[in-house]
């Protein structure tokens, strides 16, 4: 496997060290910063540091797009279209929709990997930061099918959960549980910060609450002041509706309304239970069979209609006919509940579907 990337700090050195170490891959890098390079390479994460990014991916197999959100369009189209025909083209932004460059080309995946550290840069990347997170992918319906199960098998030798989802369910379940918990940091400590003033006695203790709740305030604004305004439309509403919530707790206080506080208070923590309910856990694994049309778009319906459903595919693989005119595509899904409703979705949607 060759494998290219573009971008080497904290995300895009991991992904090359993880290429390196665990897909036994052979890995080439790009970044606009020479010092950046020269430490991806001193710390084997790079065979080669190239150039350009035409240099870069112009024999990859796969390619990774790791730069800010606000340069992913343009970086992403400059890798389609430099890279084989062969390649699979990824990108790594917290948002999907802002990457439409790639909308109608076969080779490209939208990406997204849930990882990452409070450090940034390359010195901080680690071959082991993927392994059990889940990693967002938003093929579309000119995807090649050949092309996302070799992405989805190298995410899986990083030890990355992928998962399918289409752009705008991304961005709106992003703004409400990442953009929308940094939005709300930044407000608690500069609040925080105020109220203390400048006065020269010591800082109150404070517990694990605020510690917590406070943890990423002040992300880096070279990556977050994209982020923020790529998805500020989704953010925005998610805003509305904290502001919301906040004025109906502000307005019970004002009240001195108990009832009313402690149904909020407790309500929070069954929503709390739910979630945690929701959670992907790793279990027996139940293999699919599906026969499939060689038909643009076939592998995006299956992967995303299956994600709607909350069906985590574990494994995929492709065996297609020697005309090429069909296939059959095996999926591994956790359990044999899951196992049952993908059978269901697969077969609703007019392909033959069988356990192995």
């Amino acid at each position: 496997m060759r494998v290219a990337v573009v971008g080497v700090g904290l995300i895009g050195g991991s992904i090359a060290l993880a290429a390196a170490q665990r897909a036994q891959a052979t890995v080439a890098g790009f970044d606009l910063a020479a010092a950046a390079l020269q430490q991806a390479r001193e710390r084997g994460a790079l065979h080669h540091a190239a150039d350009s990014i035409a240099e870069a991916v112009s024999e990859a197999q796969a390619v990774f797009v790791a730069v800010p959100v606000g340069a992913l369009e343009q970086a992403c189209a400059e890798a389609l279209a430099h890279a084989p025909a062969d390649c699979v083209v990824t990108d790594v932004g917290s948002t999907k929709r802002s990457v439409v460059c790639g909308r109608e080309d076969p080779r490209f995946v939208g990406g997204h990997p849930l990882a990452g550290a409070e450090t940034a840069g390359v010195e901080h990347a680690r071959a082991d930061l993927f392994e059990g997170a889940t990693w967002y992918l938003t093929p579309a319906e000119r995807t090649s099918g050949l092309l996302y199960e070799r992405l989805h098998r190298l995410l899986h030798s990083f030890g990355a959960r992928p998962c399918a989802i289409d752009p705008e369910t991304h961005d709106r379940i992003l703004a409400t549980v990442s953009h929308l918990p940094h939005v709300l940091a930044n407000v608690l400590v500069s609040q925080a910060a105020r109220g203390l003033g400048d006065a020269a006695e010591p800082v109150p203790a404070t517990g694990p609450s605020f510690r917590d709740a406070t943890r990423v305030a002040g992300a880096p604004s070279a990556i977050w002041t994209d982020i923020y305004l790529a998805n500020g439309d989704a953010l925005g509403a998610q805003i509305d509706a904290a502001v919301a919530e906040l004025t109906r707790v502000r307005e019970a206080l004002a009240a001195q309304d108990r009832e009313q506080i402690q149904a909020w208070n407790e309500a929070a923590g069954r929503d709390r239970e739910r979630l945690s309910a929701r959670g992907l856990t790793l279990g027996p694994q139940v293999e699919l069979r599906a026969s499939v049309p060689n038909r643009p778009g076939v592998m995006a319906q299956l992967a995303l209609e299956l994600g709607r459903a909350g069906i985590n595919i574990a494994d995929l693989a492709l065996y297609p006919a020697p005309d090429m005119s069909e296939g059959v595509v095996a999926l591994w899904v956790g359990g044999e509940e899951a196992a049952g409703q993908a059978e269901q979705l697969i077969a609703s949607l007019g392909f033959p579907v069988a356990r192995a």
